[in-house]
């Protein structure tokens, strides 16, 4: 048998996966490729945008921006990573994806997710050192401490995700390779596999409360540190200014661990939520917040506004 003799020279790896897109809803494709369509263009240029109006404005690279600037980045390889192979599923042209390619894919979802998990962390920081101690922040927060701090959000992504590739390499898939989803992610893979996966299982758990979990936590007690700080204040005034810069900031937390956390709990323990819910879910996650971070930043915060309108 053909298919069994290329199953033997690829080890246990099937040569490719058929990614079948949301299953129940094969009929419906075409219109949900459309809001798809819609918010992938809308977060590339919002998110482009964003990135030329910071590069090119000198007043704007502050440690702030330059934190927007490293948000922007990640929204556009998160939404790249994913929406291009989606739409090419979504539309049926392309719904193989090679075995390496599935697992490059998954990589690279998940390295930008837990970097730009980092990033979010790092802009509670700035908001803290610019409301509680604004007097050093332009000592505590030096363009080089920036930098590091990019460098390390990158460095921490690589060593959580890295192990994840090889978690899947050993597993064996005997011959199954048709994925009811439409794009590949670490537990959808590891689910075709004919073996033992708690494994998998634990190192994704581990792996989310050590980066997006312990991330969460951090920020929340930043926020409660930043609030207790505006309490002091003397003048409403000063306190509302705060409040407004942090505004923004918040708004893009709740979209971004909302919609993780529970898509990362509904998948190993919810049982019970419908696989195309949890599909949509997935693929509305990688378009939905790309397209909202640069509005949310560029209606909320007026020196981008007016540089943006200065820029077109």
């Amino acid at each position: 048998h053909p298919a069994m003799s290329t199953l033997n020279l690829s080890g246990s790896h099937p040569a490719f996966f058929i990614l079948v897109g949301i299953p129940g809803m094969e009929k419906s494709h075409t219109w949900i490729s459309i809001p798809v369509c819609m918010m992938y263009s809308a977060a590339l240029l919002g998110n482009s945008v964003l990135l030329v109006t910071v590069v090119k404005e000198r007043s704007l690279h502050e440690p702030m921006y330059i934190f927007l600037c490293m948000l922007a980045a990640c929204d556009l390889l998160l939404s790249t990573a994913t929406v291009p192979k989606t739409l090419s599923v979504l539309w049926s042209l392309s719904t193989q994806i090679s075995f390496s390619g599935c697992l490059a894919q998954m990589f690279s979802i998940y390295f930008v997710f837990v970097a730009e998990s980092a990033i979010l962390l790092a802009m509670a920081f700035d908001r803290y050192i610019a409301i509680c101690d604004p007097l050093r922040y332009t000592a505590i927060l030096t363009r080089s401490v920036v930098g590091k701090v990019g460098v390390v959000a990158l460095i921490r992504s690589f060593c959580i995700m890295f192990p994840a590739i090889f978690l899947l390499k050993r597993l064996p898939y005997c011959g199954h390779n048709v994925m009811p989803h439409t794009y590949c992610e670490h537990i959808g893979v590891a689910r075709l596999a004919c073996a033992d996966i708690s494994i998998n299982i634990w190192y994704g758990v581990a792996a989310g409360f050590l980066s997006a979990g312990l991330d969460a936590i951090s920020i929340a007690i930043s926020y409660v540190l930043i609030f207790r700080c505006l309490w002091g204040l003397p003048s409403p005034r000063t306190s509302s200014k705060a409040l407004h810069t942090c505004g923004s900031h918040l708004c893009v937390i709740t979209m971004f661990y909302t919609p993780a956390f529970f898509s990362f709990l509904a998948h190993r323990f919810g049982q019970h939520v419908p696989q195309h819910v949890l599909i949509s879910l997935a693929n509305f996650y990688v378009v939905v917040p790309p397209m909202l971070n640069p509005i949310v930043y560029g209606v909320r915060t007026r020196q981008i506004r007016e540089h943006v309108a200065h820029l077109l």
